[in-house]
Protein backbone atom coordinates (compact mmCIF):
# COMPACT_ATOMS: atom_id res chain seq x y z
CA UNK A 1 0.00 0.00 0.00
CA UNK A 2 1.01 3.51 -0.74
CA UNK A 3 0.87 6.05 1.31
CA UNK A 4 0.10 9.95 0.33
CA UNK A 5 1.06 12.76 1.85
CA UNK A 6 -1.05 15.99 2.03
CA UNK A 7 -0.23 19.37 3.71
CA UNK A 8 -1.89 19.04 6.80
CA UNK A 9 -1.31 19.48 10.33
CA UNK A 10 -1.61 16.11 12.19
CA UNK A 11 -5.07 15.48 14.15
CA UNK A 12 -3.07 15.41 18.14
CA UNK A 13 -1.69 18.97 17.58
CA UNK A 14 -3.34 21.59 19.19
CA UNK A 15 -4.85 24.72 17.94
CA UNK A 16 -6.39 27.55 19.52
CA UNK A 17 -9.79 26.71 19.45
CA UNK A 18 -10.06 23.16 20.09
CA UNK A 19 -9.42 23.16 23.81
CA UNK A 20 -9.51 24.34 27.04
CA UNK A 21 -6.94 25.47 28.88
CA UNK A 22 -6.78 25.04 32.58
CA UNK A 23 -4.55 27.19 34.81
CA UNK A 24 -4.92 25.37 38.51
CA UNK A 25 -3.14 26.74 41.91
CA UNK A 26 -0.66 28.73 41.03
CA UNK A 27 -0.69 30.31 44.53
CA UNK A 28 1.91 31.45 47.05
CA UNK A 29 1.71 28.71 49.16
CA UNK A 30 1.73 26.34 46.49
CA UNK A 31 4.47 27.84 45.46
CA UNK A 32 6.65 28.11 48.91
CA UNK A 33 6.81 24.60 48.74
CA UNK A 34 7.63 23.61 45.18
CA UNK A 35 11.27 22.05 44.53
CA UNK A 36 11.30 20.67 41.51
CA UNK A 37 11.38 23.88 39.47
CA UNK A 38 12.95 27.13 40.34
CA UNK A 39 10.49 29.66 41.37
CA UNK A 40 11.44 32.06 38.87
CA UNK A 41 11.56 29.58 36.09
CA UNK A 42 7.87 28.49 36.96
CA UNK A 43 6.58 31.71 37.30
CA UNK A 44 8.45 32.66 33.82
CA UNK A 45 6.43 29.55 32.20
CA UNK A 46 3.20 30.12 33.61
CA UNK A 47 3.29 33.75 32.38
CA UNK A 48 4.31 32.26 28.57
CA UNK A 49 1.55 29.96 28.30
CA UNK A 50 -1.39 32.59 29.68
CA UNK A 51 0.04 34.93 27.51
CA UNK A 52 -0.41 32.89 24.81
CA UNK A 53 -3.30 31.67 25.47
CA UNK A 54 -4.76 35.13 26.04
CA UNK A 55 -3.24 36.06 22.74
CA UNK A 56 -4.72 33.17 20.75
CA UNK A 57 -8.29 33.77 22.79
CA UNK A 58 -8.13 30.49 24.49
CA UNK A 59 -11.00 29.57 26.30
CA UNK A 60 -9.15 29.19 30.09
CA UNK A 61 -10.63 28.46 33.17
CA UNK A 62 -8.52 29.63 36.31
CA UNK A 63 -9.11 28.11 39.72
CA UNK A 64 -7.49 28.19 42.89
CA UNK A 65 -8.23 26.32 46.25
CA UNK A 66 -8.79 28.24 49.45
CA UNK A 67 -7.88 31.11 48.52
CA UNK A 68 -8.37 33.35 50.90
CA UNK A 69 -7.66 30.90 54.03
CA UNK A 70 -4.42 29.59 53.40
CA UNK A 71 -3.05 29.32 49.86
CA UNK A 72 -3.26 33.00 49.07
CA UNK A 73 -3.92 35.19 45.27
CA UNK A 74 -3.21 33.55 41.99
CA UNK A 75 0.08 34.66 40.26
CA UNK A 76 0.31 38.28 38.94
CA UNK A 77 1.58 37.24 35.82
CA UNK A 78 -1.47 35.12 35.19
CA UNK A 79 -4.18 37.83 36.67
CA UNK A 80 -2.72 40.76 34.25
CA UNK A 81 -3.09 38.51 31.60
CA UNK A 82 -6.98 37.55 32.27
CA UNK A 83 -7.88 40.90 33.75
CA UNK A 84 -11.45 40.81 35.55
CA UNK A 85 -11.72 37.31 34.43
CA UNK A 86 -12.96 34.77 38.03
CA UNK A 87 -11.07 33.11 39.41
CA UNK A 88 -13.28 29.22 40.59
CA UNK A 89 -12.17 28.99 44.13
CA UNK A 90 -12.26 25.67 45.65
CA UNK A 91 -12.09 23.73 48.57
CA UNK A 92 -11.24 20.13 46.60
CA UNK A 93 -7.98 18.89 45.81
CA UNK A 94 -9.12 17.58 42.48
CA UNK A 95 -10.63 20.20 40.38
CA UNK A 96 -12.65 17.89 38.17
CA UNK A 97 -14.59 17.46 41.78
CA UNK A 98 -15.79 20.93 41.90
CA UNK A 99 -19.11 21.56 40.40
CA UNK A 100 -18.71 25.39 39.52
CA UNK A 101 -15.35 24.03 37.11
CA UNK A 102 -17.28 21.18 35.54
CA UNK A 103 -20.13 23.81 34.78
CA UNK A 104 -18.30 25.88 33.27
CA UNK A 105 -16.18 22.99 31.54
CA UNK A 106 -20.15 22.05 29.91
CA UNK A 107 -20.68 25.76 28.79
CA UNK A 108 -17.64 25.99 27.15
CA UNK A 109 -17.82 22.52 25.46
CA UNK A 110 -14.45 21.19 24.49
CA UNK A 111 -12.99 17.87 24.75
CA UNK A 112 -9.83 18.56 24.53
CA UNK A 113 -7.98 19.73 27.89
CA UNK A 114 -4.63 21.15 28.41
CA UNK A 115 -3.59 21.45 32.27
CA UNK A 116 -0.60 22.96 33.97
CA UNK A 117 -0.26 24.21 37.92
CA UNK A 118 0.86 23.59 40.98
CA UNK A 119 1.01 20.51 42.44
CA UNK A 120 1.55 17.69 39.73
CA UNK A 121 1.18 14.97 41.77
CA UNK A 122 -2.13 16.37 43.37
CA UNK A 123 -3.63 19.35 41.20
CA UNK A 124 -3.28 17.73 37.70
CA UNK A 125 -3.03 14.02 38.16
CA UNK A 126 -6.62 14.28 39.37
CA UNK A 127 -8.15 16.45 37.03
CA UNK A 128 -6.40 14.62 34.54
CA UNK A 129 -7.22 11.10 36.14
CA UNK A 130 -10.72 12.01 36.29
CA UNK A 131 -11.60 13.71 32.73
CA UNK A 132 -9.59 10.92 31.42
CA UNK A 133 -12.22 8.35 32.72
CA UNK A 134 -15.00 10.13 30.90
CA UNK A 135 -13.42 10.56 28.01
CA UNK A 136 -11.56 14.04 27.36
CA UNK A 137 -8.37 14.31 25.28
CA UNK A 138 -5.56 15.60 28.00
CA UNK A 139 -2.57 17.42 27.40
CA UNK A 140 -0.24 18.66 30.39
CA UNK A 141 2.25 21.58 30.43
CA UNK A 142 5.24 19.46 31.97
CA UNK A 143 7.41 22.79 32.67
CA UNK A 144 4.77 25.14 33.71
CA UNK A 145 4.04 22.33 36.73
CA UNK A 146 5.65 21.64 40.31
CA UNK A 147 6.17 19.65 43.12
CA UNK A 148 7.45 19.00 46.69
CA UNK A 149 10.56 17.40 44.76
CA UNK A 150 11.73 16.19 41.73
CA UNK A 151 10.74 12.21 42.56
CA UNK A 152 7.07 13.49 42.74
CA UNK A 153 6.86 15.43 39.84
CA UNK A 154 8.76 12.98 37.29
CA UNK A 155 6.25 9.85 39.29
CA UNK A 156 3.30 12.05 38.38
CA UNK A 157 4.50 13.08 35.25
CA UNK A 158 4.73 8.90 34.42
CA UNK A 159 1.25 8.40 35.64
CA UNK A 160 -0.62 10.77 33.77
CA UNK A 161 1.52 9.28 30.45
CA UNK A 162 0.16 5.64 31.45
CA UNK A 163 -3.28 6.90 32.07
CA UNK A 164 -2.57 8.61 27.89
CA UNK A 165 -2.01 12.23 28.74
CA UNK A 166 0.10 13.88 26.33
CA UNK A 167 3.02 15.80 27.67
CA UNK A 168 4.20 19.20 26.35
CA UNK A 169 6.30 22.70 27.20
CA UNK A 170 5.72 25.85 28.00
CA UNK A 171 7.17 27.21 24.59
CA UNK A 172 6.03 24.04 22.62
CA UNK A 173 2.39 25.27 23.93
CA UNK A 174 2.95 28.98 22.45
CA UNK A 175 4.62 27.60 18.92
CA UNK A 176 2.05 25.05 18.25
CA UNK A 177 -0.73 27.82 18.31
CA UNK A 178 0.98 29.51 15.67
CA UNK A 179 2.71 26.93 13.62
CA UNK A 180 3.02 28.92 10.80
CA UNK A 181 4.83 32.12 10.29
CA UNK A 182 2.78 32.79 7.85
CA UNK A 183 -0.20 33.69 9.99
CA UNK A 184 0.08 37.31 9.94
CA UNK A 185 -2.29 37.76 12.72
CA UNK A 186 -0.71 36.16 15.50
CA UNK A 187 3.29 36.93 14.34
CA UNK A 188 3.97 39.80 16.48
CA UNK A 189 2.59 38.62 19.49
CA UNK A 190 3.61 35.52 19.47
CA UNK A 191 7.20 36.89 19.08
CA UNK A 192 6.75 39.70 21.23
CA UNK A 193 5.87 37.11 24.15
CA UNK A 194 8.70 34.85 22.62
CA UNK A 195 10.71 38.04 23.21
CA UNK A 196 9.74 38.41 27.27
CA UNK A 197 9.27 34.98 28.03
CA UNK A 198 10.86 32.44 25.77
CA UNK A 199 14.22 32.86 27.30
CA UNK A 200 17.27 31.82 25.40
CA UNK A 201 15.68 32.03 21.88
CA UNK A 202 13.64 35.50 22.78
CA UNK A 203 17.33 36.77 23.01
CA UNK A 204 17.84 35.24 19.88
CA UNK A 205 14.66 36.51 18.37
CA UNK A 206 15.63 40.14 19.85
CA UNK A 207 19.36 39.92 18.42
CA UNK A 208 18.37 38.76 14.48
CA UNK A 209 15.69 41.55 14.35
CA UNK A 210 17.72 44.13 15.44
CA UNK A 211 21.13 43.11 14.81
CA UNK A 212 19.91 42.79 10.46
CA UNK A 213 15.67 42.66 10.75
CA UNK A 214 15.75 38.96 10.37
CA UNK A 215 12.14 37.47 10.83
CA UNK A 216 10.77 33.56 9.82
CA UNK A 217 8.80 33.53 6.84
CA UNK A 218 9.55 36.45 5.60
CA UNK A 219 8.07 38.91 7.58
Amino acid sequence: MTLTATATPGKSLISPTDHILFLIDYQSQMAFATKSIAAELLRNNAALISQAAQSFGVSTILTTVAEKSFSGPMFDEIKEAFPGQAMLDRTSMNTWEDAAVIEEVNRIGKQRLVFAGLWTSVCIVGPIASAIDQGFDCYFIADACGDVSAEAHERACQRMIQLGAKPMTALQYMLELQRDWARAETYDSTTGIAKKWGGGYGLGITYAKTMFGASEGGH
